[in-house]
C-alpha cells in the first residue's frame, strides 16, 4: 500500500505530458539553420512502432471486415496514410522477434549478428554482474579490472530502473525520469573497461539514425516503455537524443490527472479499478494501457506543436522523433482475470478478426494516430513529415486455440531450459530453479550453457534435448532445433572474442507454433520466436509526396533505417549496421513528379 501511495505522488509530474497548446510564435527547426542537415524528399520523420501490429492486421482494419464495424474499415485514419503511401505486406522482423533487437534492427538497420541485441534479457561470456542486484533478479556479483569474464545475464528492461514501482522509474521527487531512471549499480559491468557499467546505449554495438541525424544537425526524440531503450540512441553518453520520455510500463498504476485517451477514456482516476494495485501494471488492463499509451501520444503531440515532451518549454520540432504503441500487444495476448466475467484479447478465427477487446485497441491506436495527424496539419507540418509506421514484434499465435503453454497436466510439462538444467548445464543466472531472473524463454528458447561437462557441451545439451523429448513423446513442444553450423548461418558462432560472439546463444529452440513457455494464465499468445506470427508485420510509408502503392516483395524492418536516411538525404552508408550487412533501401520508394 505505501508504494501505491508514493507512485502516486510521482503521477502528478508525469501528467503534466499532457497536450499543451501550440505556444505562440514559430520556432524554427534546427534543420532550416543546419546546411548538412537535410536534401531529401522530408525534412522530418514520425516513426511510430505499433508492437504486435500484424500487416494482417492492417489489411483488416484498413479494408474492413463483414462481421466487423459494419463491414467498415476499422482504422480509418491508418487507412488515410495508406492512401498517400507505400504498404509492405510481407516485412519480417528480425529473429528473435523481441522487443530489443526488433526495436534496434528499425533504427540501426541490423540484426543481432551485428547489432549484438538478442533479447530485453540475455547473456554476455564478456561481462560481469551488475554491483547491485537488478530489480527482477539478475543477481550482483564481482567484478575486478582486466579479469577473465565469467558471464553475465544482461537485463535491459525495468529491472535496471531506480523503482520500477513507479512510472517515471525513480520515485516522487524523481521527475519524469527519462536516462535518469537508470541505475547504474543495476547494469552489467566491462572488465575489459575498468568495470564500467555498460549503459543502454553502449550495449549495441552500432550507431544508429538518431545518432546520424543528430550529427547532421537535426534535432531528436524517442518516447517506449523502458528508460532501457534509450539504446537508441546509439554508442556515446546518450546525447544522440534531445528529447527523451520513457514512462515505466510495469510500474504500478496510477491515476493520471489530466489525461484522456484518445477514445475518450479519462484516466484520473484509471478506467479498469479491478486492475489497479501494488501487484499490478499497466499490461494486465485492457483499458489501463491506453491511459499509458496516452501519455506518450500526448508528448508526440506537444513535440509536433514546437515543445518539450511535457509541454513545459518551446523546442523545436523534431527532425526525427516517435513512439511505440503497446495497446494491440496487450490485446493481442491478455486474458484479464481480474473482469467478472473474465475477458479474453486476440482473434476470433486464422483470419485475423478481432476479439471485442483487440478491436478496442486497435480503433485506440488509430484514434491517437489521428491526433498526430490532425497536429500536423494544424501546424503546416504534414507535407514535410514522413510518417513511418511499423513494429518491434508480432504475436503468436494468431489462431489462439493453437496456443499451448507450460502446464503441469497439459501436453506441454516443461521447457528446454529445465531440461537443461536440471543436467547442471545452465550458468546460475540462466537456471529456472535458482531465485534469480532465470531463462530467456518464451516461444523461444535461447540457451548458454555453462560447458561444465561432455554432457553439457552444445553436442551434449542438444543430445539431452532430443532424448527428453522426443519427437513421439515431445513434452517440451520442440520443433526446431538450431545448433553449430545452422545457428551460425542465422548468427556469430558463439563463444568468447576473437573465435567467437560472446553474446550469441549456444542452443536456439523454436517451439512448435503456439507453444509458449509460459506458467502464466493471463496471455493466450506470445512474440520472440521466429515463426510467421512472430516476425510478420505491418510497414507503411507515408507522405503526401510518395508514389503511393503496394509491395508484395519480402522485405525487413532492418531496411526501415536506411530509407529514413535517404529520405531526409543523408547517406544510408552512414550508418555502420548497413555497411556491414548491406541492408539496402526499401522497394518502391520513391516520389511523385
Amino acid at each position: 500500500m505505501k508504494n501505491r501511495l508514493l507512485a502516486s505522488v510521482t503521477a502528478a509530474a508525469l501528467a503534466s505530458t499532457s497536450v499543451g497548446p501550440a505556444l505562440a510564435g514559430t520556432t524554427p527547426s534546427l534543420a532550416q539553420n543546419s546546411p548538412n542537415y537535410s536534401s531529401g524528399l522530408v525534412r522530418h520523420v514520425l516513426l511510430i512502432s505499433i508492437d504486435g501490429m500484424h500487416s494482417l492486421d492492417f489489411i483488416n482494419c484498413a479494408s474492413g471486415l463483414p462481421s466487423v464495424n459494419n463491414g467498415q474499415p476499422y482504422c480509418p485514419h491508418l487507412a488515410s496514410l495508406k492512401a498517400t503511401g507505400v504498404n509492405y505486406l510481407d516485412a519480417s522482423t528480425p529473429r528473435p522477434s523481441d522487443s530489443f533487437p526488433g526495436l534496434m534492427a528499425i533504427v540501426s538497420g541490423g540484426s543481432p549478428r551485428t547489432v549484438g541485441a538478442f533479447y530485453d534479457v540475455a547473456y554476455d561470456r564478456s561481462l560481469q554482474p551488475p554491483a547491485v542486484t537488478t530489480g527482477n533478479g539478475v543477481q550482483a556479483g564481482s567484478c575486478k579490472p582486466n579479469q577473465v569474464p565469467t558471464g553475465t545475464t544482461t537485463e535491459y528492461e525495468e529491472g535496471i530502473d531506480i523503482n520500477q514501482a513507479y512510472l517515471n522509474g525513480v520515485g516522487p521527487t524523481g521527475g519524469d525520469g527519462g536516462i535518469a531512471s537508470i541505475d547504474p549499480n543495476k547494469l552489467p559491468r566491462d572488465p575489459a573497461d575498468n568495470c564500467q557499467p555498460v549503459y543502454p546505449w553502449n550495449f549495441v554495438r552500432t550507431n544508429t539514425i538518431f545518432g546520424v541525424i543528430k550529427a547532421a544537425g537535426g534535432y531528436t526524440a524517442w518516447a517506449d516503455k523502458h528508460p532501457s531503450y534509450s539504446s537508441v540512441a546509439g554508442p556515446g553518453n546518450g546525447g544522440n537524443l534531445d528529447d527523451f520520455y520513457s514512462p515505466e510500463i510495469n510500474s504500478i498504476p496510477v491515476s493520471l490527472p489530466g489525461v484522456t485517451t484518445a477514445s475518450g477514456l479519462s484516466c484520473s482516476p484509471l478506467p479498469d479499478q479491478t486492475a489497479v494495485g501494488s501487484s499490478a501494471d499497466y499490461t494486465v488492463s485492457f483499458q489501463n494501457i491506453q491511459c499509458y499509451d496516452q501519455l506518450k501520444v500526448n508528448a508526440i503531440l506537444n513535440q509536433i506543436n514546437r515543445t518539450t515532451h511535457d509541454g513545459s518549454r518551446h523546442a523545436l520540432y523534431p527532425n526525427l522523433f516517435g513512439m511505440n504503441f503497446q495497446s494491440v500487444s496487450i490485446g493481442q495476448k491478455l486474458i484479464e482475470k481480474t473482469l467478472n466475467p473474465k475477458v479474453k484479447g486476440g482473434y476470433l478465427d486464422n483470419a485475423g478478426t478481432p476479439t471485442p477487446a483487440l478491436l478496442s485497441e486497435i480503433q485506440f491506436v488509430d484514434s491517437a494516430i489521428g491526433q498526430m495527424i490532425g497536429a500536423l496539419k494544424a501546424t503546416n507540418s504534414l507535407l514535410n513529415t514522413m510518417i513511418v509506421i511499423t513494429a518491434k514484434h508480432g504475436q503468436s499465435p494468431v489462431d489462439n486455440p493453437r496456443f499451448t503453454e507450460i502446464t503441469t497436466n497439459g501436453p506441454v510439462t516443461t521447457s528446454p531450459a529445465t531440461i537443461l538444467d536440471t543436467a547442471g548445464c545452465l550458468p546460475a543466472s540462466e537456471s529456472p530453479s535458482s531465485n534469480g531472473i532465470g531463462p530467456t524463454e518464451d516461444d523461444v528458447s535461447l540457451i548458454w550453457l555453462n560447458n561444465s561437462s561432455a554432457a553439457c557441451s552444445v553436442p551434449g545439451a542438444v543430445a539431452l534435448l532430443e532424448s527428453q523429448s522426443p519427437a513421439s513423446n515431445n513434452i517440451a513442444g520442440i520443433g526446431q532445433i538450431f545448433s553449430g553450423p545452422a545457428l551460425s548461418q542465422l548468427f556469430n558462432a558463439p563463444g568468447l572474442p576473437p573465435y567467437g560472439d560472446p553474446r550469441t546463444p549456444d542452443i536456439i529452440v523454436a517451439p512448435n507454433v503456439g507453444v509458449t513457455y509460459t506458467g502464466s494464465s493471463k496471455k493466450q499468445a506470445e512474440h520472440g520466436g521466429f515463426a510467421h506470427d512472430d516476425t510478420n508485420v505491418m510497414l507503411l510509408l507515408s507522405n503526401p509526396l510518395l508514389r503511393p502503392g503496394v509491395v508484395t516483395t519480402p522485405v525487413t524492418t532492418m531496411q526501415v533505417a536506411p530509407t529514413i536516411l535517404k529520405a531526409v538525404g543523408l547517406q544510408p552508408e552512414d550508418l555502420q549496421a548497413v555497411q556491414i550487412e548491406g541492408t539496402q533501401v526499401l522497394p518502391g520508394f520513391s516520389v511523385t513528379p
